[in-house]
């Protein structure tokens, strides 16, 4: 076995390759795998997981989770700029975390060669959890052992989203953070990752049009932001590198801001990501009593519910900010108009509280026309975590700026604005309510008197 030591502390590091790695590797290739354990106890410093003849590492807890970090293709032979900060969060859990390096493998200008290594390495990751198992079983009891295999949690990023060789009755959970579409999308699933490979399996896709796989691979499939590009990363082939892996590694940043308490990212089974955009998809009857699952590091809570399901699998989508912690806080708005509105336009919503704080949804809604005495859901979402609001203004405004309508005027029946993060507290209103199309297509309910909701008070609840 292969480690890499820091002469000055004894402790083992992640290998810090170079582009000069990588070009040796087209003449020269390596693989090496180093396993490198972390605990409560050594938080700032690597270990071994075994000793000698395979003896299990004495800091290692039976009684915890054992929660393994794999990583993916990384061609410049850097270390992940992730790693220290997603260490340092799970370890503040408590439970035995092991880094699995095999950059000497990963680092590569041939991407085809990494991927066949992958496959090196989980035969590599196979015999040790095997060793790892059987030490258990001769050391304790076969109880103990089962309890240690349902705690054990892998957590892939990129190409090691493949582990099928492991017996999935000692697998707990795979969790696969964008996995890499090149060289396995449409593969069949005994060539990737696939939920048959776990008890349970988790994926999220942030790159699925680029780097990432787009198809369902889980129990469970998360697509943030539709699962193809994401808030805040650039646009530009001129931003550099950030433009090829931002959208890639958000899957990681994702899951790492769900091991803190900040808040919770909260996700809606759908068809499709328009329809869930539609706000046709808010409501998660299946999971009742449950709420809606959440992303990240506690998603098994709705393991039970998930492993159940016929036929697997489950996509579920949701919207994010552009910056950590990523949550948004999400509502749908019920309109009833008691007049067709058949001219299709956008209806943009601005939440203002009782301290003058005001943001308009970051959710763009789709053209569409608003038909007489029917209730039309419109998904909103803000960064802001409102807790008193005071007012809502409605602005409409069509695509097509030659159909103004100067003398246009329209009624509201009924309004009723519901919290998705906190869906106990509701806020309606009954009401006839004139609304004009003013000549630059906008209007605001009540004309000049905007809706007063002060008597509303409404409370959104930050999830702990």
């Amino acid at each position: 076995m292969f480690y890499i030591s820091d002469k000055r502390t004894g402790c083992l590091k992640f290998s810090d390759l170079s582009l000069g790695d990588a070009f040796i590797d087209l003449f020269k290739p390596r693989l090496k795998t180093t396993m490198i354990m972390y605990t409560k106890l050594t938080t700032n410093c690597g270990e071994p997981v075994f000793g000698r003849n395979y003896t299990l590492n004495t800091n290692f807890n039976i009684t915890k989770k054992t929660v393994w970090i794999i990583h993916g293709y990384r061609p410049t032979g850097s270390s992940p700029s992730w790693l220290p900060i997603f260490l340092e969060r799970l370890l503040k859990k408590d439970v035995n975390t092991i880094v699995v390096d095999w950059n000497w493998g990963a680092t590569t200008f041939i991407y085809q060669r990494a991927v066949q290594n992958t496959r090196k390495v989980a035969i590599f990751l196979k015999k040790h959890i095997d060793i790892m198992l059987v030490r258990l079983i001769n050391s304790n009891s076969l109880v103990l052992t089962l309890v240690l295999s349902s705690r054990i949690i892998c957590i892939f990023f990129n190409l090691l989203c493949k582990i099928n060789c492991y017996n999935e009755n000692f697998l707990f959970c795979i969790s696969g953070l964008d996995p890499a579409g090149p060289f396995f999308s449409q593969k069949p699933p005994h060539k990737r990752l696939d939920y048959t490979d776990a008890q349970f399996v988790d994926v999220i896709h942030s790159d699925s049009n680029a780097l990432g796989i787009k198809q369902p691979l889980g129990h469970i499939d998360f697509y943030p932001n539709g699962g193809k590009t994401q808030p805040g990363c650039p646009k530009s082939i001129f931003s550099g590198a950030s433009f090829i892996k931002c959208d890639h590694q958000r899957a990681v940043y994702l899951f790492m801001t769900s091991l803190e308490t900040k808040c919770d990212i909260t996700a809606y089974p759908c068809y499709s990501y328009m329809d869930y955009r539609k706000g046709k998809c808010t409501i998660c009857e299946e999971f009742k009593p449950k709420p809606c699952p959440k992303l990240g590091y506690y998603v098994d809570q709705w393991k039970d519910i998930l492993i159940k399901k016929q036929p697997p699998g489950m996509n579920v989508y949701f919207d994010t900010t552009n910056k950590e912690p990523f949550c948004m806080y999400n509502y749908i708005l019920d309109v009833v108009f008691l007049e067709n509105i058949t001219r299709k336009g956008y209806m943009k919503i601005k939440l203002i509280d009782i301290y003058g704080k005001a943001e308009e949804s970051k959710i763009k809604s789709y053209l569409a026309t608003y038909p007489i005495n029917e209730k039309v859901s419109i998904l909103a979402g803000f960064y802001y975590d409102f807790k008193d609001i005071s007012k809502i203004v409605l602005t409409y405004s069509q695509k097509n700026a030659k159909l103004k309508c100067f003398k246009c005027k329209y009624k509201i029946h009924r309004i009723k604005l519901r919290s998705l993060t906190n869906p106990e507290s509701d806020m309606v209103l009954n009401a006839d309510l004139s609304v004009e199309h003013f000549l630059n297509l906008s209007f605001k309910l009540c004309l000049e008197k905007e809706m007063n909701l002060t008597n509303f008070l409404y409370h959104i609840l930050i999830f702990t």
